[in-house]
């Protein structure tokens, strides 16, 4: 179809990406230094981008063009929308997390608020990051995969930072049990006294205090 689109003129383009910027829609880019028109069907012809451009490098040209798919920018929209409500959501604060691959003494754990979680806390409570993570470092792990007793590497950590306190996650079935009992443990061993609390989840994620 023949309609108004915008032409951008690379010569005159300086690549400072204000054009990609101010396009709403997501139909320019910057490639090789210079901004290019990557999807036609993503450019309303409206023109936002062009008063965004300093170098007069974006004008309207009436030429054959792939017709403006409205939906698919919505869609853009809302992915774009989803993964940056996904980074803004995350409460991690050190890498790794697993309670077995954690070394026993690192920076993030000087004076840390330390939160122990089972590995299925974070699937059946959809607030975990704000609720429990936020401010805290976080090992998880789940006795009954991994076969190990966490208590031994527990003790290790407590003996060798200064934890301020402990929160312990867990799930209301069994074998959620023997996480609390490494803590339990590992506190007894360490010879320290640290305040901690544990926060027990229902299936159907609702929240109890031991």
């Amino acid at each position: 179809m023949k309609r108004k689109i915008i032409r951008i003129d690379e010569e005159a383009c300086n690549g400072c990406g204000l054009c990609a910027s101010a396009c709403h829609e997501g139909a320019i880019g910057i490639v090789g230094g210079k901004a290019r028109l990557l999807r036609e069907d993503y450019c309303d012809g409206l023109g936002d981008c062009l008063p965004a451009c300093p170098a007069g490098a974006i004008t309207f040209e009436e030429r054959e063009a792939a017709a403006y798919d409205a939906e698919a920018v919505r869609q853009k929209k809302e992915q774009q929308n989803a993964r940056t409500a996904g980074e803004a959501c995350s409460r991690l604060g050190q890498w790794p997390v697993q309670i077995k691959l954690v070394p026993v003494k690192a920076p993030y754990f000087d004076r840390a608020r330390l939160l122990i979680a089972a590995d299925c806390t974070a699937y059946a409570y959809g607030a975990f990051h704000e609720e429990f993570m936020k401010d805290r470092i976080t090992l998880i792990g789940c006795p009954k995969l991994d076969g190990v007793d966490y208590s031994v590497k527990l003790t290790e950590i407590l003996k060798h930072n200064e934890i301020q306190s402990i929160c312990l996650v867990r799930m209301e079935v069994p074998c959620c049990g023997g996480l609390e009992y490494a803590v339990r443990k590992a506190l007894e061993n360490s010879g320290k006294q640290i305040p901690w609390k544990v926060k027990i989840l229902s299936t159907e994620g609702k929240i109890t205090e031991a």
